[in-house]
């Protein structure tokens, strides 16, 4: 049963005939939790239909997770469910095609879309549109033209914006640093990196890294800002060791071979604040702590709302893993890359506990956190 105050949802009768027939037209609208196994499914799961008795009806994975119910390993419902959405399979396969194309509103109609229908499908498997989407891979490759040494005019080009104008305004509505205003001969280099839970930007310097969050996290312009600040204006787009070492490091995390990082780090904070952030690389993945649970590990059960305050400041997303704490009552809570990827990490990591594969922590950390800022 559902909460029958949760007007998102019909009636638990028209959600169980769905699930009794399989009926597609549900896909992505909601799943369905079995007391009697702990499991949730798509309500399209080819496993045998559990009496009505037993099912409770979510609009969202992350809610079926969040009370406490395990995916269902026959339909994988965190699996790539955007592949079977017919709106949105064969816009992601256009995408993968010619990454340069500019899409619009308009075009999307002559296609044959709704615009409103294709915006709210995006918004619920990618947590952004598909323009926002589209965008964002055409700015990715402007960006990876200025880290190999290209003019800012060849980014514009080889992103497929029409003027420099808009590409420097796209460019700084995403860092919130104008193209121009970026180093040549950077002390720091952001690098673009792209992950199956979207792209991400890596800040680093030679020797450690000072920054990685995913594209489009609000925090983001905020925290370049700082860094450029903090880099006496050298702050630039480039790729070193270490950007290689993370992209590796991330492939590897993504493909279910290792949980393990030993990227070194540069932690930017208070002590209190890099404490909380050392002791959030001990969480071994699959597994979460509450933010109580923190406090009391390192010793401060009365600081509660300052541990969830530099979890929440923690600017080096996924390997100081900050999404692995959730709240008391086991909700999700806030995540500053979007809930949706919370939700994802999480039930991801729980493959590597429930296979064995993993490793214990062992995480670097500098031990120069600002030394390399100041140093010039």
């Amino acid at each position: 049963m559902h909460d029958q105050a949760d007007t998102r949802l019909p009636p638990d009768a028209v959600l169980y005939a769905a699930l009794d027939s399989r009926d597609s037209a549900w896909e992505g609208r909601a799943v369905v939790g079995v007391t009697s196994t702990g499991i949730f499914c798509r309500l399209t799961c080819p496993a045998r239909t559990p009496k009505p008795e037993n099912c409770r009806f979510f609009v969202t994975p992350a809610e079926a997770v969040a009370a406490g119910f395990r995916p269902c390993k026959r339909c994988r419902p965190l699996g790539p469910e955007a592949e079977s959405d017919p709106v949105v399979r064969p816009l992601v396969e256009a995408l993968r095609a010619d990454p340069d194309a500019r899409w619009s509103e308009a075009r999307l109609v002559a296609e044959g879309y709704d615009p409103s229908t294709v915006r709210r499908a995006f918004r619920r498997h990618f947590g952004m549109t598909f323009l926002d989407l589209a965008r964002q891979r055409r700015l990715g490759a402007g960006v990876k033209t200025l880290a190999a040494g290209g003019k800012v005019i060849e980014a514009q080009m080889d992103a497929g914006f029409a003027s420099p104008s808009a590409f420097r305004e796209a460019f700084a509505r995403m860092a919130g640093i104008a193209p121009g205003a970026l180093d040549r001969a950077p002390l720091l280099s952001a690098g673009w990196i792209e992950t199956p839970l979207g792209a991400m930007i890596a800040v680093a310097d030679a020797r450690a890294l000072h920054l990685l969050e995913f594209v489009g996290r609000k925090a983001l312009p905020t925290e370049l800002r700082r860094l450029h600040a903090a880099a006496k204006g050298r702050l630039g787009i480039g790729r070193t060791a270490v950007h290689d070492a993370t992209e590796a490091q991330l492939a590897a995390f993504f493909e279910g071979r290792a949980a393990r990082f030993t990227v070194p780090l540069a932690l930017h904070g208070t002590p209190f604040s890099r404490r909380v952030w050392e002791a959030l690389c001990e969480i071994p993945a699959g597994e979460t702590r509450s933010y109580s649970e923190l406090a009391r590990t390192l010793g401060r059960a009365d600081a509660v709302r300052a541990v969830a305050r530099a979890n929440g400041a923690n600017q080096i997303a996924l390997i100081v893993p900050c999404h692995r704490v959730i709240g008391a009552d086991g909700s999700l809570t806030g995540y500053g890359g979007g809930l949706w990827r919370k939700q994802r990490l999480i039930e991801f990591e729980r493959r590597f506990s429930e296979e064995g594969g993993n490793d214990p922590p062992g995480y670097f950390h500098s031990e120069e956190e600002t030394d390399v800022l100041s140093s010039e």
